[in-house]
This record gives C-alpha cells, structure tokens and sequence, in this order.
C-alpha cells in the first residue's frame, strides 16, 4: 500500500467558519459604535463590505444566503425597514457572484472595482427604498460613505486576504 505524502503546498487549509463569525461581529460593532453627528455619517458601510468579501473570496462558504442573513442582522442594527439591507445585499451577491462565474482568477483591482460598482448600486438602492418608504434623509450625506467604503476597502482585504479561496 503507497502512502501519498502531502508536500507543503498541499497543505489543508483551515475553515474558515471561525474567521467569518469574528468578522461580522467586528464588523457589527463598527456598524453600530457611537460616533459624533458629524462623523457618523462618514462611517463605511462595514456589513456590505464583510459581505462582499465573503461572497466574492469564499464562494463555497457564503452565498445569496449568507447575504440575506447579513442584510437581516444590518436592518436590525440600523433600524432600518426590515429587508431594505436584505434585498440589496442579496441583489448585489447575486450580480457579483453572476458576473464572475467564468473568471477564476480575481485580482485585488478586479475586486476594487467589483465592490466600487456594488457600492454604487447599494447606495442607489437604499436611496430609491428610502424614497419610496418616505423617509426624510440629507442627499449629500447619503454619498459620503461611499468614499470612505471605497478607501476603507483595501484595509478590510489586507486584513481577511489571509483566508481567501
């Protein structure tokens, strides 16, 4: 009987279930950590990001499942209407998840850009729900986070790229 001996770049890689549990609860106190008026509305949308990452770096753990669940967990943290965050979230993860299939290798620039462009639409999205759920909001505070979610987006891959796919 042969013994297959692994060789060091057939190492298991670990799950990385625990990984993704301590992200979102990071994630979650960032989302919900009290900040002044002024920079509050400054503040990245850290549960849309974590959800990206996953959905986008770890295809076989999270999916358009993980993404509803995430959505669910930011309306409540928001208080926002609940599924306004699930719907987009799931909208945007089947998108990404749609448009990548046949591109096997993604660099961390085709990931700059597949989350700049899903950012957009989020903040698009939350814009037209908000209106059409009446809900009174400053329009250029609305795009503020969409600059510091597209600069904060590099930190948060730098971070996780450790358990990428």
């Amino acid at each position: 009987m042969l013994i297959a001996k692994k060789l060091p770049s057939q190492r298991q890689r670990k799950d990385p279930f625990l990984i993704i549990v301590i992200s979102v609860v990071i994630g979650s106190i960032l989302v919900v950590y009290p900040l002044s008026y002024g920079m509050a509305s400054w503040r990245p949308v850290f549960m849309l990001l974590i959800t990206l990452f996953w959905v986008l770096c770890q295809p076989t753990w999270c999916g358009v499942w993980f993404a509803f669940a995430m959505g669910l967990f930011t309306d409540l943290l928001l208080d926002a209407p609940l599924g306004m965050n699930a719907l987009s979230y799931v909208i945007l993860a089947f998108l990404t998840r749609y448009f990548i299939r046949e591109r096997r290798i993604l660099t961390f620039a085709n990931l700059w850009v597949i989350i700049c462009l899903a950012l957009t639409a989020h903040l698009l999205f939350t814009l037209m729900a908000q209106t059409m759920f009446g809900i009174n909001f400053s329009l250029t505070r609305h795009w503020q986070p969409l600059l510091t979610s597209i600069l904060s987006w590099p930190i948060l891959y730098y971070i996780l790229k450790r358990w990428r796919n």
